[in-house]
């Protein structure tokens, strides 16, 4: 979400920095490539008045000026260059040491290449990082919900969106159509706040639940976000998993350690698996999804046996996988 719309600012203040003379909107709007994807006036209009108030907070010299001094309807807009030069960058070796663990915090991420791309641009300047002041550090944030890329790009350009959801305890998907208002990190989890239309009141949903494609559902702009939205303050009221329930699954002897080690019980020996003897595992959780995702991975040397949903959910993701490895669908 803060890439895109950095990258956005950042075309717009190249846009206005490298020109001679002030620019129409029209010309802005053409220019700027997520103005141009607008699909209306208005959407435009909104999105260009926020980042003119946006840049100008920055500090950044935005000059509106007449272009014909005939026609006092037309403003033309543009930034000015001496105002706009700042002195020579210099940064500290602790300065550059958490710029490369920024960029290294998202490399596992959908915002790695934009962060990538801000050290590259450093090290044209002349600005070299030190690498060995980070070595066994290795911040991650992983991004890897695959709804993840259309859900921030609905926050940025404030455009409704409709998508399957799964509910955490029951399982059952359900249509929801929503604004999307934020996007946030809560407990290593992404969470999409946002206006649920359908229900008429504001709802917070987990991108790792959401199911299938995500669809615009309406115009990029067609709504506002309210002024004192706060994402993770939303997410601390609502993002609440069920109630604890005992998980059970067969797991292969000699494997599975780390379920092992925050088990309940484990009783060696007491279930079958094509008539081999595997050991019973049980262990509480308070989110089947998540528990879901950790026990498809174990492949052949797991299988759940309860409750339903958890099992249900586990042959989805093992089906999936089958699917993707196959070039089908699941």
């Amino acid at each position: 979400m803060v890439a895109a719309k950095t990258e956005r600012l950042l075309n717009l203040v190249i846009c206005l920095l490298y020109t001679r003379r002030p620019l129409t909107r029209a010309q802005i709007r053409t220019s700027v490539a997520a103005y141009a994807a607008t699909t209306s006036d208005e959407a435009f209009e909104r999105m260009f008045e926020r980042d003119k108030e946006e840049l100008r907070e920055l500090g950044i010299p935005l000059v509106t000026e007449q272009i014909d001094t005939l026609f006092e309807d037309e403003p033309g807009y543009r930034i000015d260059r001496r105002e706009y030069a700042v002195p020579e960058l210099r940064l500290a070796p602790d300065e550059l040491a958490v710029l490369a663990l920024a960029s290294r915090t998202w490399a596992q991420a959908s915002l790695g290449g934009p962060a990538a791309q801000a050290l590259r641009k450093l090290a044209a300047d002349g600005v070299e990082r030190d690498e060995s002041s980070i070595i066994g550090i290795e911040a991650r944030v992983r991004t890897i919900e695959p709804a993840f890329d259309a859900v921030r790009a609905a926050v940025v350009e404030t455009c409704p969106i409709a998508f399957t959801y799964r509910t955490n305890r029951s399982g059952e998907v359900r249509e929801r159509h929503v604004q999307p208002w934020g996007l946030a990190s809560w407990h290593g989890r992404w969470y999409l706040t946002g206006y649920d239309t359908d229900r008429a009141d504001t709802r917070v949903f987990r991108v790792g639940r959401i199911e299938g494609e995500v669809r615009r559902d309406g115009v990029p702009g067609s709504y506002a976000v309210p002024a004192d939205h706060q994402p993770r303050a939303l997410i601390r009221l609502q993002a609440r998993d069920g109630e604890p329930v005992e998980a059970t699954a067969l797991v292969r002897p000699g494997a599975g350690h780390a379920l092992r080690r925050r088990a309940t019980s484990v009783a060696p020996g007491a279930g079958r698996v094509a008539d081999a003897a595997w050991d019973v595992v049980t262990l509480p959780t308070a989110d089947v999804e998540a528990l879901a995702d950790e026990l498809a991975g174990y492949g052949p040397d797991l299988v759940a046996t309860a409750p339903p949903e958890l099992v249900a959910a586990v042959v989805r993701r093992l089906r999936g996988a089958l699917a993707a490895h196959e070039g089908g669908t699941p």
